[in-house]
């Protein structure tokens, strides 16, 4: 059994720092630093081979030659990523380090390190002539160059530049090789930083840089890694096991090779016997207990993210990705995102999104061949409150890595079509053009698409085909009834009277559609459809894009670009910008107040979405297509808008028609009956606690 931590002694504290090389410093002055490196360089080759022609004089030479700064790296370390309510969502990193200050790491882990690796640290400067020396005798020997007579900054410097090399296999390779070109180049760099960082500021960017194994960079991961402690809760025999990783992480791997692991744990605890770091009776009684592990292999990336967050979370690492704001280039952002230390606050409603993962939990099972997608915003701000799917992240079986709420070049889809939820922006345009609530059309069960012309001045002749889900004529009915019952025949007939390409602006104006835009792999993405059957919701869109739209509505007509960042603070401090929501009038408030009452029509009595209204001041509006391939549902209150759609991501244009979702089968799966329900629940739910502040309603003809 491993002792208490209270039964070991404590150990001395970390060695006391003296005035470094003070002979070697003596030497530098009366001789110059380049001649008193020439001449242990030259040393280095001469013995092993007499023609390589490498005397002091033009050792010293290239040695002079080299920068003599080393520009010490920022290190990649973890990002993490926090909801609204300041709990973190995921880490995230290129490589697993969190640095931490020389304070925050425990003494015996400081001692342990420099006693097996570099027991006269304090003593000497750059070059240890002792320890050199011996090392030559050896390389004289064997005609080789070893790593041998490396100091701790020696072997900061190489770790330095295997740090820069990243993810490269040759980088790495070259770094780490054992050149007489490599060993000035260590040694130069050495010396410099050795002018200008103390002996404990190299110490603590040693072990903050170095390499652990099993994926732990910096002596805090390791601790966690190895311990799942913090690097200041190190005792000796964990201290001592760490130190003996340095010198090789895969040849001492404590999981894969327990018994070599604790064999050079001994003989670092041996070493700080030696030194008289510790007695003998401390070495004695750590050796004494096991390796003691308690491994926490860290839960990283968006796949380890809290159930249900992943989806958002993907969507941040685009957002910090893809957008300007966090560097002009691709390649800049790709470094910001790699070299980590970010703390990423973001918009997500713990709360919400709780409202949306339970919703559909009680309405469409992870199994079905449907799928739920909800988006929640928070009209006047833009804030993406909820990001949740039925069907979870992943890779397995009843798993997606796509996120269908946003578009390609968001981690998403292409989009789904809306159906008749389009409806709302054709009214909207109209109504900015003119046309009063009561404005009335003929409606019959079917008509010709009337001629249109588009945005591009091309005029698309009338053509048969419109027609609504009833046989049953309508007759003259105004807007707020057409919006109600959702009759085609009244909205294709308005939306060639307030203009196609009207329509088709409008709709950008509200964030719907993609023109100009690419995804991540380069392919363009579709721009808005300009055909006659616009307003029925024929173009590709996502949840979260129309739900903010719809936010427009409930604000008065301001628009806001979906936002999910708050803050992003970088590893020194610095706070970074984030996107801005960019909000804009783009309705009058008069004229968002008369969509609103057209789409609380939907909600009352006589509307499609009767059944689901909920008791808040309320709007909404459903949408099917053909075949009822998609059903949506999106509403909102003062507070929130919700957009959801229950469709077969992966034959997108099947039917939900007897398709079991979540155990029920529908005929036909109208948006009311299929993703009402779950914009219902997660509404309910999310409203609660929230001020019914009534929306802004325009009075019906």
């Amino acid at each position: 059994m491993a002792p208490k931590r209270s039964d070991i002694p404590s150990v001395v504290p970390p060695h006391t720092p003296r005035r470094p090389g003070r002979q070697l410093l003596l030497g530098a002055r009366l001789l110059g630093v380049s001649t008193v490196a020439g001449a242990v360089l030259a040393a280095v080759a001469l013995p092993a081979v007499g023609g390589l022609g490498l005397g002091a004089k033009a050792a010293a030479d290239d040695f002079n030659n080299l920068p003599g700064d080393l520009v010490v790296p920022t290190l990649s370390q973890a990002s993490k990523i926090y909801d609204a309510d300041n709990d973190v969502i995921a880490t995230v990193y290129s490589r697993d380090r969190t640095v931490v200050p020389i304070s925050k790491i425990a003494p015996v882990m400081q001692n342990a390190l420099v006693d097996i690796e570099d027991h006269r640290f304090y003593q000497h400067g750059a070059i240890d002539l002792q320890g050199t020396l011996r090392a030559l005798l050896r390389d004289g020997a064997s005609g080789g160059v070893s790593q041998g007579g490396s100091t701790l900054t020696q072997q900061y410097v190489k770790n330095v530049f295997i740090e820069e090399a990243g993810d490269s296999s040759s980088g790495v390779a070259d770094a780490t090789r054992q050149t007489l070109g490599r060993k000035i180049q260590e040694l130069k760099y050495a010396i410099a930083l050795e002018q200008r960082l103390s002996k404990q500021q190299i110490l603590d960017n040693y072990l903050n840089i170095t390499y652990f194994g099993g994926g732990a960079y910096g002596v805090e991961a390791a601790a966690q890694l190895y311990f799942s402690v913090h690097a200041s809760q190190l005792t000796l025999p964990q201290a001592a096991l760490l130190a003996g990783l340095v010198q090789s992480p895969s040849a001492y791997d404590p999981v894969h090779n327990p018994a070599a692991a604790l064999t050079r744990r001994n003989e670092v605890l041996d070493a700080m016997a030696t030194y008289g770091t510790i007695s003998k009776a401390q070495a004695a009684q750590a050796k004494a207990t096991s390796l003691g592990l308690r491994i926490t292999v860290p839960k990283t990336g968006c796949i380890a993210a809290k159930a249900g967050d992943e989806f958002f979370c993907n969507y941040v690492e685009h957002v910090l990705l893809d957008d300007p704001a966090f560097g002009a280039t691709a390649q800049a952002r790709q470094a910001l995102f790699d070299q980590g230390g970010l703390r990423i606050h973001t918009t997500l409603s713990p709360k919400d999104q709780a409202a949306e993962e339970q919703a559909m939990q009680a309405h469409i099972s992870a199994r079905d061949s449907a799928v739920a997608v909800s988006s929640m915003v928070q009209p006047g701000t833009g804030q993406i409150l909820a990001m949740a799917q039925s069907r979870p992240f992943g890779t397995g079986t009843h798993q997606t890595e796509i996120n269908y709420n946003v578009n390609g070049l968001q981690g998403g889809g292409e989009g789904f079509q809306t159906g008749s939820v389009f409806k709302a922006v054709t009214a909207a345009t109209a109504l900015s053009e003119g046309y009063p609530l009561g404005y009335q059309i003929d409606s019959p069960a079917s008509a010709d698409y009337p001629a249109m012309t588009d945005c591009n001045g091309v005029v698309h002749p009338a053509v048969p085909g419109d027609q609504n889900d009833t046989t049953k004529p309508y007759g003259k009915i105004n807007m707020v009834q057409a919006m109600a019952a959702s009759v085609n025949t009244y909205f294709v007939p308005l939306e060639q009277q307030a203009g196609l390409c009207n329509v088709v602006h409008m709709a950008q104006s509200l964030g719907l559609g993609d023109q100009g835009m690419v995804d991540s792999s380069g392919t363009a993405l579709t721009p808005l459809s300009q055909a006659q059957s616009l307003t029925l919701g024929v173009n590709d869109l996502t949840p979260l894009q129309i739900a903010d739209a719809y936010a427009a509505f409930a604000d008065n007509g301001t628009y806001c670009s979906p936002t999910a960042l708050t803050s992003v603070v970088d590893a020194a401090g610095k706070s970074l910008p984030v996107p801005s929501a960019g909000c804009h009038q783009v309705l009058s408030p008069s004229v968002a107040q008369q969509v609103n009452t057209l789409l609380h029509s939907v909600v009352s009595d006589q509307g499609t979405g009767a059944t689901i209204a909920i008791p808040y001041s309320d709007a909404g509006k459903t949408g099917t297509t053909n075949s009822e391939a998609q059903a949506w549902f999106a509403g909102y209150t003062s507070e929130l808008s919700d957009a959801t759609v229950v469709t077969d991501p992966n034959h997108p244009t099947r039917t939900l028609n007897g398709v079991d979702i979540g155990g029920h089968s529908y005929d036909p799966a109208y948006g009311y009956l299929t993703s009402g329900p779950i914009w219902h629940d997660a509404m309910l739910a999310a409203m609660n606690g929230l001020p019914d502040n009534p929306l802004g309603f325009a009075p019906a003809p």
